[in-house]
């Protein structure tokens, strides 16, 4: 600890949104690594009818550094031969269970602090990921999908959770750099989780695919370990931040208080801003976890990319949507603090550029055809543009109620989280034979969502702070209640006693 002080030069704002950073990054890392085992641990499809035009050669049959999928085994000697239905069913039951943390994480976030919600999060799903191989030996497919329920169960508060320590933390004139940062962890988790899955297959001999969960759980826990050295729930609760800091971030959080009243749920479920942002969270997540989970099956069933590339070629976008991000967040901010752009207009002009740029650019991957490196491009340049929903959707909830950021982030992530249930499951109905117009069909949805949502955004979505997260508004309001109750009483106790006067004999 005494190490630690001697660092109390270092920002610690910026400390704690690093560690934010870590957290989503090990997040995604976990929940992804399966999206790239799973082409290593089923048998591969066959279809039952010949297909002209509509499926990909195999140029890798031959190919010495690629993992010959009829050698793939698992650990007891056997591919496991679970249908793309049941694969789709797989995919998405990790969404049955953050379904359900999702509301309840944001509420216990700002009622006992993000650092705590959030490391808890990360160390029972790390746990769960370790298990994951056992699991599987143990009840197949069955026995995965509750695991994944349960995984998903866990992490389920990670969104909410980081909202509420960026509350707490972030300066208004910070937030889209911050929330950039922070929320960044899910592209770059996802990189990290398909690359070094892809690497770990590759030189696993084909019966390694249980060192991807052991690697990515052990990774897991070790972030838990800093997370609970580094992160701090309040400025006011840290041991060695500075004085001229705790200065800085009291005079600029001003919107964010110490003390506020209890969740103000009528305004909230009845403010069309809110209701924009869970739209607009709605269609960016079902393109985004469509491609996250779905996008390793169309490189490996449809392209034919060995192991090695697949792990490659599914991380690049989501490089550039990193970069992208960053771009975006500086740009952000830069036309907010010099009052070239409203907040409103900025965060609707980067949801507009994260809907319709990806939209138009993923359905192009499915006109691509056999060229895989031209489908590769054409979903870089689409994951690219997506990366402005960091800095305009997923920031959103800080712009309309700090105080209560954790439910308004739960609120929306959790109903999004419908997408990643629903998405797995259409494309494994949809795709039976992993052929390019079903997947065509796929990408079409994809566009469709990102439209549809964009459109309500831009009618309904707002960057101003609403009335009701002032404590003030919210006091001054039930004492109005209060006294039109008594009112009210009072009116009737007179009703009543005039109706006594009169019947008394």
């Amino acid at each position: 600890m005494a190490a630690l002080r001697n660092c109390s030069f270092i920002p610690q704002r910026w400390v704690v949104v690093l560690m934010a950073f870590f957290g989503l990054f090990n997040a995604y890392s976990m929940r992804i690594c399966l999206s790239i085992a799973i082409t290593q641990m089923v048998q591969p499809s066959i279809g039952s009818v010949e297909y002209v035009d509509d499926t990909c050669p195999d140029y890798h049959n031959n190919d010495n550094t690629t993992i010959n999928n009829n050698n793939d085994t698992d650990i007891d000697g056997q591919l496991y031969d679970w249908s793309e239905y049941t694969q789709g069913i797989i995919l998405s039951s990790f969404y049955w269970g953050y379904l359900l943390t999702n509301l309840p994480g944001g509420v216990i976030a700002e009622r006992f602090g993000g650092k705590h919600t959030l490391g808890l999060g990360i160390l029972s799903t790390a746990v769960l990921t370790i298990l994951t191989p056992s699991c599987v030996i143990w009840g197949g497919s069955t026995a995965l999908v509750y695991l994944r329920v349960l995984m998903g169960f866990c992490e389920g508060a990670t969104y909410p959770a980081i909202s509420v320590l960026l509350s707490q933390w972030v300066p208004q004139n910070e937030r889209s750099k911050a929330g950039s940062v922070a929320f960044s962890g899910a592209p770059l988790g996802t990189i990290f989780g398909m690359t070094a899955s892809g690497l770990i297959l590759q030189y696993s001999a084909g019966t390694g695919w249980p060192m991807v969960f052991y690697f990515f759980g052990g990774v897991g826990i070790v972030n838990f370990f800093l997370n609970s050295m580094l992160c701090y729930n309040k400025p006011t609760e840290h041991p060695f931040i500075s004085e001229a800091e705790t200065k800085l971030l009291k005079k600029q959080l001003k919107h964010t208080h110490e003390s506020v009243p209890p969740t103000p749920w009528r305004h909230i479920l009845t403010s069309l801003p809110v209701w924009a942002l869970m739209v607009a969270t709605i269609g960016n997540s079902w393109g985004f976890l469509t491609i996250c989970s779905d996008m390793p099956k169309y490189m490996s069933s449809v392209l034919k990319f060995s192991v090695r590339e697949n792990g490659y070629f599914s991380s690049l976008p989501y490089l550039c949507m990193w970069l992208t991000s960053c771009l975006a967040s500086w740009l952000s901010d830069r036309l907010i603090s010099g009052g070239a752009a409203s907040i409103s207009a900025v965060r609707k002009i980067g949801c507009t550029i994260a809907s319709l740029g990806p939209g138009v650019f993923v359905v192009a991957v499915s006109y691509a055809g056999c060229d895989g490196f031209l489908a590769v491009a054409m979903l870089t340049i689409g994951m690219a543009l997506m990366g402005c929903a960091i800095s305009s959707i997923l920031i959103n909830a800080l712009d309309l109620g700090p105080n209560y950021a954790g439910t308004i982030m739960g609120l929306a992530n959790g109903i999004s989280t419908l997408s990643g249930i629903v998405s797995p499951y259409v494309v494994g109905v949809i795709t039976p034979n992993q052929t390019i117009s079903e997947w065509r069909a796929v990408f079409w949805i994809v566009f469709a969502f990102f439209v549809v949502s964009n459109a309500f955004y831009l009618v309904y979505g707002s960057g101003e702070l609403q009335e009701w997260n002032d404590p003030k508004f919210l006091k001054k309001e039930r004492r109005l209640a209060d006294s039109a109750d008594v009112k009210k009483e009072s009116e009737l106790l007179a009703v009543e006693s005039q109706f006594t006067d009169h019947v008394e004999p």
